[in-house]
């Protein structure tokens, strides 16, 4: 009687322990082009940086051509700058494009069209093997 027992809790351990990790995801399941594409948009236009950290590559740079003056930020630089002025929803009318795509590498253009100008981000996400993150951030006022 004593085994049976025995048996029966190793058993339920043993099915309790599958059904938790079977919950668990693996690093970069989630990351998919369109998650890192939404993500960055929703940081860049209503300061939510929720996932943002995930979905930018480590190595990721961060270029503004402002006028003639060329200004850049790696990736904990900007995402210092984003935690200081967070959930600050921007006055403007956001558009994506795909400018090209394939199993590896995007290029979206994503417009935020404010009063005065238009702030143009181009956006490489590339396939790094643990999903799809940013590389790459060329941002264009005019």
């Amino acid at each position: 009687m004593k085994n049976l027992k025995s048996i029966i809790l190793g058993l339920a351990l043993l099915i309790t322990c599958g059904t938790v990790n079977a919950g668990t995801k693996t690093e970069g399941e989630n990351l998919t082009k369109n998650y890192a594409i939404n993500t960055y948009v929703d940081a860049m236009t209503r300061g939510k940086l929720s996932g943002l950290d995930e979905v930018l590559d480590r190595s990721v740079k961060f270029s503004m051509l402002r006028g003639k003056n060329m200004l850049s930020f790696n990736k904990k630089e900007m995402l210092n700058y984003l935690k200081k002025t967070g959930n600050v929803e921007q006055a403007c009318t956001t558009s994506t494009r795909i400018v090209e795509s394939n199993a590896d590498l995007a290029l979206i253009r994503v417009d935020m069209k404010f009063e005065n100008f238009v702030r143009s981000n181009y956006l490489t996400v590339a396939n790094t093997g643990n999903g799809w993150k940013i590389t790459n951030v060329y941002s264009v006022f005019k």
